[in-house]
């Protein structure tokens, strides 16, 4: 009895540690991704780029695409982690050594992949701008339009990751559930559900594409990091009619919730998409 309580005593460490990991690293992604370039157009330092290269001195300039090359292996790298980690096989053999810290493992080594690529990222900054709003008034109303919109954006996303089961997704609820001996939660939601998830792990494409692309300067390196993740989150995203008629039938449910707050079947419409039996 000690030692399974011992167990997952360990078990929670890792897992809350972990999760303090991942905040820390989403926290230093908003910030790499959204912030920074912004809060340099509203302060006026150091522009990323150099309107004033012509562009095939730019392209021709080894510095500049050494950078390049260093930004696409980073992207590389993230994609790679998070694509093989994700993949049938890998998942399973991992889930056999593991057992309930395989989420865990996973949402781990997505953080450090990031802080990887947000520490060893090259700006480049000796190659024009494919666009840059540098006149007034727009040179200070246009970031501060870019600072609240992204702003929202990100505040949606946390919404939206916090509705598909944030715990579960960050791999606590796993251990959780296993120290109760109740488990995979996954197995505890709904068919629908589980099939949504398994395809829609990512419900955040609007809003981080706007994060991506409206900024008041695009640099080259900046086109590189927007172009490879809408890519890749376009690539990753196979919702069919089946996951979209759930999603309609859950919306659909709520509002006849909402519609008759007192009904007394109106608990009875939760199908359980997160709901525990």
């Amino acid at each position: 009895m000690a030692v399974v309580t011992l167990r997952c005593w360990a078990l929670c460490t890792a897992s809350l540690l972990n999760s303090l990991f991942v905040f820390i690293s989403g926290a230093d992604f908003i910030r790499f991704v959204s912030f920074r370039a912004i809060y340099h157009n509203i302060t006026g330092e150091t522009p990323f780029c150099q309107d004033t290269i012509p562009w095939s001195v730019a392209l021709s300039d080894g510095s500049v695409l050494r950078s390049l090359i260093v930004d696409l292996c980073l992207m590389a790298l993230f994609i790679t982690q998070h694509s093989l980690l994700a993949w049938s096989p890998v998942k399973q053999a991992l889930q056999s050594v593991l057992g309930p810290l395989n989420r865990t493992a996973y949402c781990f080594t997505t953080a450090l992949a990031l802080q990887v690529l947000i520490r060893l990222w090259q700006p480049v900054t000796s190659a024009p701008c494919l666009w840059s709003v540098r006149d007034p008034p727009w040179s200070v109303w246009f970031p501060l339009l870019c600072f609240i919109l992204h702003f929202l954006c990100w505040a949606i996303i946390c919404s939206i990751l916090m509705i598909f089961d944030y715990p579960e997704l960050l791999g606590i609820k796993q251990v959780y559930y296993d120290c109760l001996s109740l488990g995979d939660p996954l197995l505890h939601k709904a068919s629908g559900a589980r099939r949504l998830l398994s395809h829609y792990r990512h419900p955040v494409c609007v809003e981080l594409a706007v994060v991506l692309w409206l900024l008041p300067s695009l640099s080259l390196d900046r086109l590189l990091l927007a172009g490879t993740l809408s890519a890749y989150l376009a690539a990753a995203h196979s919702l069919d009619k089946h996951d979209l008629a759930y999603v309609c039938g859950q919306m659909s449910s709520r509002m006849q919730i909402f519609a008759e707050p007192h009904g007394s079947g109106a608990a009875e419409r939760e199908d359980g998409n997160y709901k525990e039996k």
